[in-house]
């Protein structure tokens, strides 16, 4: 198990049940996966991956290692990853810096994106427009803007658009979301979630490629048309998301993770109604602009959502739904239902302010009309479920390859990963501007 657990884009669910004799083993996802293994050959669905980074290559390699499945072009500003396409697919895959030569070509059935966020919109307008479906990686948008123009494109369009943030396609989320559509919390109190990372990898301090020039990549033409222009620095490419001008920092990388699986799980497909955050850059003073200490608080409509990112202590991914039947909590590997009555289990102790006549008669009248009988004493069982390491990143895929297959609609659409990534925004527009943020005329229909 990963020492984030959830993070890094892999979530760790289940498959059977530790305790309570239940079985996780005939959820969707495995049952998605085990159709994939029985497609027809006349069924391929064959795909442009647009972007080989360090995202990139996973999400190929894992495409096409689904049955039904095959990855047709590639592009990538940087010539490498030309060379890594290939490795990963076939010597004679055709590779390509333009990605418009994906969208052209008729062969090409849909696309999965991995770019860094400032390209996301460019990236998934033009495929839309061009009637491709498309699998972009979250978070959906660099900006709210982009995400509302994203969305109206999409509509507009009537392409398919599933959004890269996997937990909705994971086993455990999708227990823990039954056991609260079945009411067992009750009313919704409050519902909190963590995540934090101790190690330079985890903050981005990725390594550039040793060979990374202007020679081999187009960095004009990656640093976008909004971002204002700056010299060749391969620590940006590398490093693109500790600055706001190209990312959306621990925000866009982690909080989203954390939003949309609290989204999915409680079934709220809204973005928060005012967000209050505060941050800081406290251990990576490396020149970035993204704090690396980032904790949020969230109204969504009255219910209080608090979230805590961290790049310098190691938190694994933890979810706390508080109700007034009791607290369920998510982690990595688990998750745990304590109940709770909601009720008094003793007589109160502001009787003690009685003088001894009325408390004892309020003691006594207590006694007898709440100590349960003999035998009958109430034994609420705490229920945990737990199993082995799994990776939502393959039945999100196949969720994705199959609509596009069968025109149905995906686990996560561009509404959805608007509303995850609006969530982000206003926690980053919150930190910049150190005052609570709306998100108001920010906001899409479902319809």
């Amino acid at each position: 198990m990963s020492k984030d657990q959830f993070s890094r884009r892999e979530f760790l669910g289940v498959s059977a049940a530790a305790v309570a004799g239940a079985s996780l083993a005939g959820t969707p996802a495995l049952s998605t996966l085990a159709a994939a293994r029985r497609l027809a050959p006349s069924d391929r669905v064959r795909f442009g991956m647009i972007g080989i980074g360090m995202q990139g290559n996973n999400l190929l390699g894992t495409s096409i290692r689904l049955d039904g499945v095959e990855c047709a072009a590639a592009c990538d500003l940087y010539d490498g990853r030309h060379t890594l396409a290939r490795e990963i697919v076939r010597p004679d895959l055709p590779v390509t810096r333009r990605y418009k030569e994906l969208l052209d070509n008729k062969d090409i059935d849909c696309i999965v994106a991995a770019v860094p966020d400032h390209w996301h919109r460019q990236v998934v307008i033009d495929a839309v427009s061009a009637g491709k479906d498309i699998y972009c990686e979250k978070p959906m948008s660099h900006t709210p803007a982009d995400g509302v123009a994203m969305v109206d494109a999409a509509k507009k369009s009537g392409r398919i658009v599933q959004i890269g943030s996997q937990r909705v396609s994971s086993q455990i989320c999708a227990k823990a979301k039954d056991m609260i559509a079945q009411g067992m919390l009750g009313e919704m109190m409050l519902i909190e979630g963590w995540l934090g990372r101790n190690d330079p990898n985890g903050a981005w301090e990725y390594p550039p490629p040793p060979d990374l020039s202007p020679a081999n990549l187009d960095w004009n033409t990656w640093q976008g048309t909004v971002t204002p222009k700056v010299a060749f620095n391969p620590y940006i490419f590398a490093r693109w998301r500790c600055w706001r001008e190209y990312g959306t920092g621990v925000a866009g990388d982690l909080l989203v993770h954390l939003v949309s699986g609290m989204m999915y799980m409680t079934g709220m497909n809204q973005p928060p109604t005012q967000a209050m955050a505060v941050g800081s850059i406290r251990r990576w003073k490396d020149g970035r602009n993204m704090p690396d200490v980032h904790s949020v608080l969230y109204y969504y409509g009255d219910l209080p959502v608090s979230m805590r990112l961290n790049l310098g202590t190691a938190m694994p991914e933890t979810y706390r739904f508080q109700g007034t039947k009791g607290l369920l909590e998510v982690t990595g590997d688990r998750i745990t239902f304590t109940p709770q009555s909601g009720k008094d289990e003793s007589p109160s102790y502001y009787a003690y302010s009685f003088p001894r006549a009325l408390r004892d008669a309020y003691f006594k009248k207590w006694h007898e009309e709440n100590d349960p009988k003999i035998g009958q004493v109430p034994m609420p069982e705490t229920i945990s479920f737990s199993g082995p390491d799994y990776d939502d990143i393959r039945p999100h895929l196949w969720n994705f390859f199959e609509a596009v297959r069968n025109r149905r609609p995906v686990v996560e659409d561009i509404v959805f990963g608007h509303n995850a990534a609006l969530a982000c925004h206003m926690a980053n527009d919150s930190y910049f501007k150190r005052s609570a943020v709306s998100s108001a005329n920010m906001s899409v229909s479902s319809g």
